[in-house]
């Protein structure tokens, strides 16, 4: 008998209560947890109830929308993180030095695992129950967990009962499961808020620059979201995005994304990851349209870079005058990570008619500090280069840099930045040499 044939005998050989899986993890290992909406939390609180007898173990994880009770001061000498992104789970352990963050573009982390840079003991996944031949879905987050899993010693597997089947790259045999823990409770939502007045504003600038049969990739946030609000009335967009949130949904049913025109995956929405709502959940549920791959497929460069009309838009913390993108951190305060922002806007200006925009408030803290600035914040690291982004898109307008010189970009960003900020920008520009003989606005 095949293992294909014979997978409910092995099914129920491996199925063992959350504890006994943990006790596969010993200390000094390296443990992966299946990222954003798929972290298996019953995995996770059995492996912290094991901390008195374990040390030095590593978690590693991509943003996860988990409790992340391994973070805890109280288990510090069990568990350290190391983060590949910073969500706010870990956010705060990370800046006070008791958790680690590694800068990655996730179109690399799958090649950290494969060639052995980041070697990793334990995969913890969950997964959806397993079809007729003994197949799980990794259900709504593929990305770097087929390269985790491939190269763990050991795998675990949450199997819920209420993951989503999903398609394209995203199955598992049974046989390739060491330890299946059994569970039935709903994924972690990522609720929409209700857009802000100026959120609003930027998503009507930003929907002007999307095309009709445009190819659309859009990051997290309610930037994102806004933007997705305003393009009802396009045609024939498409989408190959490393993730989706609920708006999606919305623009399918009215028949504005088709996927039709896409280069790449036509007629398939081609995603990494999504996270939302029981809504979006389901949408993806046994729906062959939507095609879940890697992030080394779905966010390399060159593969974005053939989407005809590639459109990426993505947000930022702080964007300089010349260009420059913060958006991983606030000067020394670590906040996020790469992500796939940088991924998608080298692919998107690559691509023939392709446009690579960053979009952002043009302030913060209620207005006292501008997010456009002469030099950002020190500390702060640059993700995105100056000779990347085609659109900076505030509130207050847009400002076009493809092909202008810095002089030019000073001049369209303080446009678009808070009117309370323009003369102080223009002050503080022309003590810098290389930009001093500029005709100073009036305000």
């Amino acid at each position: 008998m095949t293992v294909e044939r014979g997978w409910q005998e092995l099914y129920k050989a491996r199925l063992v209560s959350a504890q006994k899986a943990a006790s596969a993890i010993t200390s000094g290992d390296t443990v992966y947890i299946h990222s954003h909406a798929a972290a298996p939390e019953s995995l996770i609180d059995a492996m912290v109830e094991r901390s008195p007898d374990l040390k030095d173990v590593t978690i590693l994880h991509i943003l996860t929308l988990s409790k992340a009770a391994y973070i805890k001061k109280e288990y510090a000498d069990s568990f350290r993180v190391k983060a590949l992104f910073i969500g706010a789970n870990v956010r705060e352990a990370v800046n006070e030095g008791r958790a680690d963050y590694m800068p990655v573009f996730l179109s690399e982390i799958p090649n950290l695992f494969t060639s052995g840079a980041q070697p990793i003991d334990v995969c913890m996944l969950q997964v959806s129950p397993p079809d007729e031949h003994g197949y799980c879905s990794y259900g709504v987050s593929v990305d770097c967990t087929i390269a985790a899993r491939k190269h763990a010693r050991t795998v675990i597997a949450e199997v819920n009962q209420q993951m989503p089947r999903t398609f394209g790259r995203s199955f598992v045999h049974v046989s390739k499961l060491d330890y299946i823990v059994e569970t039935n409770r709903p994924l972690p939502q990522l609720v929409p808020q209700k857009p802000t007045d100026v959120e609003e504003s930027i998503g009507k600038h930003v929907a002007g620059l999307v095309d009709d049969g445009a190819t659309l990739q859009l990051g997290i946030g309610a930037i994102p979201d806004a933007v997705l609000k305003h393009l009802s009335n396009k045609r024939n967009l498409g989408v190959h995005s490393e993730m989706l949130s609920d708006g999606i949904v919305d623009l399918i049913e009215s028949g504005a994304v088709t996927n039709a025109l896409k280069t790449i995956l036509p007629g398939k929405v081609a995603v990494s990851f999504i996270m939302g709502t029981k809504k979006l959940y389901d949408f993806v549920n046994n729906n062959p349209s939507v095609e879940f791959q890697t992030s080394d497929f779905i966010n390399d460069p060159y593969i974005i870079a053939q989407n005809h009309k590639m459109t990426a838009i993505n947000s930022a913390l702080q964007v300089d005058v010349t260009g420059q993108v913060g958006s991983d951190s606030i000067g020394s305060y670590l906040y996020s990570g790469f992500g796939g922002q940088v991924d998608f806007i080298r692919g998107a200006s690559r691509s023939k008619q392709g446009k690579a925009i960053i979009a952002l408030p043009s302030t913060a803290k209620d207005g006292k500090v501008s997010r456009i600035c002469a030099h950002l914040a020190a500390g702060s690291g640059v993700v995105t280069s100056r000779a990347d982004v085609h659109y900076v898109v505030t509130e207050y307008g847009i400002a076009q840099l493809y092909g202008r010189t810095l002089k030019e970009r000073m001049r369209a960003l303080i446009d678009i930045a808070h009117p309370d900020f323009r003369e102080s920008l223009e002050r503080e520009c022309q003590s810098i040499k290389w930009l001093r003989d500029v005709q100073p606005a009036n305000f």
